[in-house]
């Protein structure tokens, strides 16, 4: 995504695994403020990035802060080293990272499409430990990221490599930008 940077994901994975773990009604009150927060994503989702700036300034913002203020309470009560005061502290020290996306009408609430773009590469980090050499798994480690770019770039992985493969050997050096996958035009069309 071009653009701003895209902000961790709001906290309620802490908080989840907390109310799952014991269910903790400081966890469920904090997954209530986030459950409100991504209804008004939801509602924004069609909106032009502007109008969803406005949408957030008026009517997330006023829940964003009084989140704050009651974790910053529930954090003077709650003893360190807990599970609820390790969820709160993780909140409180991203803070200003979680909330950037108020300020900007293009950026997500959360940066759930890049994990979801990096968990493949990301579960098969040990598998790739067995590549059979340094230069085998630097080799894939091409291969793969040339797949993901071209994903991201809205092409085919297959017809991009196959062409990319087929015109590798006559290209000249001084052209080969021309095959990365954000420049690419397939060969029929050149």
């Amino acid at each position: 995504m071009c653009g701003p940077t895209r902000p961790p994901a709001l906290p309620r994975r802490k908080f989840h695994d907390l109310h799952v773990a014991n269910q903790s009604p400081i966890a469920e009150k904090a997954l209530t403020y986030i459950g409100v927060l991504y209804e008004l994503e939801r509602e924004a989702a069609q909106l032009s990035n502007d109008a969803r700036q406005r949408l957030r300034q008026d009517r997330a913002s006023p829940v964003v802060d009084k989140l704050h203020h009651w974790l910053i309470g529930q954090r003077q009560q709650v003893t360190h080293g807990t599970a609820t005061a390790k969820a709160i502290d993780y909140s409180l020290k991203r803070w200003q990272a979680l909330t950037r996306y108020l300020d900007d009408g293009r950026a997500p609430i959360d940066n759930n499409w890049v994990e979801n773009q990096i968990r493949p590469w990301a579960l098969g980090r040990s598998n790739w430990l067995f590549a059979g050499s340094l230069r085998s798994g630097q080799r894939a480690a091409n291969i793969m990221s040339l797949i993901q770019s071209a994903k991201i770039n809205g092409l085919d992985p297959q017809a991009y490599l196959r062409d990319v493969m087929e015109r590798l050997p006559t290209i000249r050096q001084s052209r080969l930008h021309e095959l990365l996958p954000h420049n690419w035009t397939p060969a029929d069309k050149v």
